[in-house]
Parts: structure tokens; C-alpha cells; sequence
């Protein structure tokens, strides 16, 4: 990937800055939810590592809930579930807001329909 760089030089060991740097890069939505990363093997030839750093990295992030791994199917940057605190907490005020502008149930799903087509 080439928007990973590994600085043996660092002080950071290199798995934390492979870890580091596909969280960051997860986070800014430069890999999308559902991109699939590259085989343990792959990048691990790709950056001059040994795959047990990688493999370490991912399950790091794995255990973060920046990536999911399938088996087979790779690891995959995770996708936003309903369960995610910040999309939780903005769901709660929206309702808040909704409830104290008297608007009914109905009114308040067409409302995010509405705004979500646009």
C-alpha cells in the first residue's frame, strides 16, 4: 500500500507504526469501510517486514474494531454499525431536537430521508 511507510530507524516499533497508520488512515476515510487490505504476506513483502509484524498489526486493529477479518474472504477496513458510539450520540440529539420541535415519528424519518437523498 502505498500510503504506508515503515521508519526502522523510529523508535516506534514498526508493527505500532503499521497499526498506527492504517487506524489514522481508516479515520480520515482514505481507506474506505470495505476496502480490503492486502494479504499478511503481501504487505508484509511490500514493506520489508516480517509477516508476524503484520499479522500483529491487524490484530491489533482487528481488536480496536478498525478492521474485520474474514477468514479466506481478507481483512477488511470495518463499517460503521449502528452500535457506533459517535453515530449513537448524534442520533440521540437529533431525537432530542425532533421531540422538543414537536415532531412526530413519521415526520422526523422523513426528515432524515429527505436530507440523506440529497
Amino acid at each position: 500500500m502505498e500510503l504506508l511507510r515503515i521508519d526502522l530507524t523510529s523508535d516506534e516499533p514498526p508493527y505500532e507504526q503499521l497499526r498506527r497508520q492504517i487506524a489514522e488512515a481508516a479515520a480520515a476515510g482514505l481507506l474506505a469501510p470495505g476496502h480490503r487490505l492486502p494479504t499478511v504476506r503481501q504487505l508484509a513483502a511490500d514493506l520489508g517486514l516480517a509477516a508476524n509484524t503484520v499479522a500483529r498489526a491487524y490484530k491489533e486493529l482487528e481488536a480496536d474494531g478498525v478492521v474485520e477479518t474474514h477468514g479466506r474472504g481478507g481483512t477488511l477496513v470495518a463499517t460503521r454499525r449502528i452500535g457506533d458510539a459517535d453515530a449513537g450520540d448524534a442520533a440521540a440529539a437529533y431525537v432530542r431536537t425532533a421531540r422538543s420541535r414537536g415532531l412526530s415519528l413519521e415526520e422526523a424519518r422523513r426528515l432524515v430521508e429527505t436530507t440523506w437523498i440529497r
